[in-house]
Parts: structure tokens; C-alpha cells; sequence
């Protein structure tokens, strides 16, 4: 019903609209005939010698009235000194009509009426003769076959409208009751999956848009239990990234305490930790929208060389390493510039290193290379720890997906690490891949494509 009498009130608006719009256009047309006749007219009575009764009706002998039912002409009193209508003439009276008044001052005129199945128009227009007004020209028009014609036309587009209105009414009756009776199945089966059975399906039919509908619901219903369980688990897993930051915060406190160090190198290490802390804030807010990372905007992205932020890294990290027994080896070219924000590089590297120490053997090597590949800058992380699994490449960069969950866990894992690092390189425009071999070490592949300054500003 809501929708009949939507369409009822558009396709009445629609006839309304169409029957005056179609009125304003014949109105339009007839004022721009009747005045540009009038202009003609006054333009031929401006030339009389004389403007008196007899010149103008010899005038309008040579013109011509034809479809015209009446016409006067006024001197600039508003005396009329000629008349077309020869009974009841006003030939010496005062024109007391209102479009005769505007016209004597200076106006051009027109109106017009639908009554009695006809068109009344009226115009008028002023004479000028050297720039002084002399007087006015009238013009009226009673037509009773276009007043015809445009009530046709006004019956026409009301009985297209009823009809319409009523195929909508018959449609609409078939198609609520077939729609109502097909969403009525995926609300029942609604109900059946709030109770908490997860195995349900709805079985739609058809190929329109319930059945895909349908489709989705029974895809929906499949992913939900493992959903549930991503989201309870999501905050203990944003623990994996936070970390990072409050890593660095924890050894440069270490090296403060641990260490007699004078007042300048201090004052550098707090400097430190209050950039890691900011770091930490910041990271905290991106991991709260992790899952619309990739929509993201850089705003404040700057040409960097990768290689101070690499080694930057690796001396925060060497601690760690050292306690694990990593020989940690470091290759790096300097000329290396691309355009990235300095977080969303420190978080790459900081990953992709952390990982080549966490999942090492005791003794083993870690080997980080910074250099120029053509066209395109290379950070590379080569370990030679436990390996990645074959059937797990494929969901190595998956959000929350952990390739060993009982060493991920112990080691403080939680999935996300490759995964903010797969989103952030591809924003950057960037690729990484990975190549390993089980129990023979993995290799992460950075690339990023060069941006040198001297090129972009010639």
C-alpha cells in the first residue's frame, strides 16, 4: 500500500506537472507570436505621416488580422483612434484595460486565460515615433480550437496516468505477495541462527536478487562462529603490535639504568623513548581501524632514504638478538630515496626483523640488505630459522592467521605483525614476497619504487 500510494502522488504530480508545464510552453509560444505582431504593427503605424483613425485603418488593410479578435490602437492619453470591432466600437473612448495602461508606459504586455474549452490572449505594446511615445497597439485572440486541443491533451495525460496507477496496483499485488513469502524464509532462518545453530542454509531458489541474498546469508552464517572468535580475540592480539614501540620504550630504559652514561647521552635515549611513546599513541589508533587500513590516506608522506630508518632498527634490536645468540649481518646502500611515511617504514622493518630474530634457531643468522634494484629500492630479511610451511604461504599475510600458534603464542605472536606490514607496503606502492624453505630459514623481499628528487623536480 505504502508503495501504490507513492507512485498514486508521483504519477499525480507527473500529470499536474506535465499539464502546466505543456500549458507554459503554448504560452510561451503564443506570447512571443502576439508580441512580435504587435512590434510589427507599431513599427508601421510609427511611420504614419499622420496618427489619426483613417491612416491607422488603412495601415491594418495592408497588414492584415487574420485569427486576430480584436485590436485597438491608443494615443498616449489612452484615447482609442482605432477599433477592429465595428459594433460597440470605442473609437474615442478611453481603453481602461490594464494591459493597454502598462503599455502606454513603455512596457511590452501579455496575457492570457483558459476558460470555456478556449484560449483568450491579450498583447500590447507602446508606439514610438523619434524616441517619443505616441501611443499603444492592442491585440486580442479568442481560439477555440487550441483550447480544444490542450484540453485533449490535458484528458489524454490524465487517463495515461490512471492506467499506469492501476497496472502499478496490479503489479504490486503480485509482487508483495511472492517477496513477502520468500523474505518470510530468510527471517525464519534469522531466527533459527540467533538461536545459535550456525548450521542452518536457506535454500532461495530463483535467480534474482533474494536468491543471492540468500546466498550471502548462507556465506554469512558459515563465517560467523569463526568471526566471533577473531573479534574476543582481536584486543589480546593488538598486544603483538603494541609491543613494538614499548620494546624500544623498555631497552632504552634498560640502557639508562644499566649504564653510567653522561647527561648528553641521556638526554638523547629519553628523547628516544618520548618519540616511541608518541609512536605508541599513534600505532594504537591505527590498530583500532585495522581492518579499514587500506583505505587509509597518507597525509604526511616524505622522500626518505630506507637505509638510516634500517639501521636505526637493527641497533634497536641488537639486544635482542645478542640474547638469542643472532649474528645479525647489515648491508646497506645509502642512495636508496622513496616516498613513505617514516612510521609506516619503521614498522616494516621493525617487523620484518623482529620476525628474522623471533623465529630463528639459537646461533643462527639474520642477514638485512638495503639496496638499489633498477628502478626500484630493495629491503630484504633473510633468516635461517625454523621455515614457513608450504600449505601456510598462501595465508602468511593473513590478518590473525599464525603459521606455528603454539610458538606464536609463546613468543608473544598474535598474526597481525605480516599483515599491518602486507598493508602498509601495498599502500606505499610497494610489493613484498617471501620465499622459505622448512627448516632451512624464510626471505621477506621489500620493494618500493625509487623516487628520486632530482627527476621529479626536472
Amino acid at each position: 500500500m505504502t508503495y501504490v500510494c507513492i507512485t498514486f502522488f508521483v504519477l499525480l504530480f507527473l500529470n499536474f506537472y506535465t499539464a502546466g508545464t505543456s500549458r507554459q510552453l503554448f504560452c510561451k509560444s503564443k506570447e512571443t507570436a502576439m508580441i512580435e505582431r504587435c512590434h510589427l504593427a507599431a513599427g508601421e503605424l510609427a511611420d504614419l505621416e499622420v496618427f489619426s483613425t483613417s491612416t491607422v485603418s488603412n495601415a491594418f488593410s495592408r497588414m492584415g488580422s487574420q485569427s486576430l479578435s480584436r485590436i485597438l490602437v491608443t494615443n498616449q492619453s489612452g484615447q482609442v483612434i482605432y477599433d477592429s470591432q465595428e459594433e460597440n466600437s470605442a473609437v474615442g473612448k478611453n481603453a481602461l484595460f490594464p494591459v493597454i495602461v502598462y503599455a502606454l508606459r513603455g512596457n511590452d504586455v501579455f496575457s492570457w486565460q483558459f476558460q470555456n474549452r478556449a484560449m483568450y490572449s491579450q498583447a500590447a505594446t507602446p508606439i514610438y515615433a523619434y524616441g517619443t511615445l505616441i501611443g499603444a497597439v492592442y491585440m486580442a485572440e479568442y481560439n477555440s480550437q487550441q483550447g480544444a486541443l490542450m484540453q485533449s491533451l490535458q484528458v489524454n495525460i490524465l487517463s495515461i496516468t490512471l492506467v499506469l496507477e492501476a497496472v502499478v496496483i496490479v503489479f504490486s499485488m503480485i509482487y508483495a505477495a511472492t517477496f513477502s513469502r520468500r523474505l518470510r524464509k530468510i527471517m525464519e532462518s534469522i531466527r533459527i541462527i540467533r538461536e545459535g545453530d550456525y548450521s542452518h542454509q536457506v535454500a532461495m531458489g530463483g535467480n534474482d536478487e533474494l536468491t543471492v541474498l540468500g546466498n550471502e546469508f548462507n556465506a554469512m552464517a558459515q563465517r560467523l562462529q569463526t568471526s566471533e572468535q577473531k573479534r574476543q580475540q582481536f584486543v589480546s592480539d593488538a598486544s603483538h603490535e603494541l609491543k613494538t614501540p614499548l620494546a624500544s620504550i623498555k631497552l632504552l630504559s634498560d640502557s639508562i639504568l644499566q649504564n653510567d652514561m653522561d647527561m648528553e647521552t641521556v638526554r638523547e635515549f629519553v628523547s628516544d623513548i618520548g618519540e616511541e611513546a608518541e609512536r605508541l599513541n599513534r600505532m594504537s589508533q591505527k590498530l583500532l581501524s585495522l581492518s579499514s587500513i587500506d583505505s587509509q590516506v597518507s597525509a604526511d608522506c616524505e622522500i626518505l632514504n630506507i637505509a638510516p630508518t634500517v639501521i636505526r632498527v637493527v641497533k634497536m634490536l641488537e639486544g635482542i638478538a645478542k640474547a638469542g645468540d643472532i649474528a645479525v649481518t647489515l648491508d646497506v646502500q645509502d642512495v636508496c630515496p622513496v616516498l613513505i611515511v617514516e612510521d609506516d617504514l619503521y614498522q616494516i622493518a621493525f617487523n620484518l626483523i623482529e620476525n628474522g630474530i623471533k623465529y630463528n634457531i639459537p646461533g643462527g643468522t639474520l642477514s638485512v640488505r638495503v639496496y638499489r634494484d633498477g628502478e626500484n629500492a630493495v629491503l630484504q630479511v633473510t633468516d635461517s630459522g625454523v621455515g614457513i610451511p608450504e600449505e601456510a604461504m598462501s595465508h602468511l599475510f593473513e590478518r590473525f592467521y599464525r603459521v606455528d600458534k603454539a610458538r606464536s603464542r609463546s613468543s608473544g605472536g598474535s598474526g597481525l605483525g605480516l599483515a599491518i606490514v602486507y598493508n602498509l607496503v601495498r599502500r606505499h606502492q610497494g610489493e613484498i614476497t617471501v620465499s622459505s624453505s622448512l627448516g632451512h630459514g624464510s626471505s621477506f623481499r621489500v620493494v618500493f619504487p625509487i623516487f628520486d628528487t632530482e627527476e621529479a623536480e626536472s
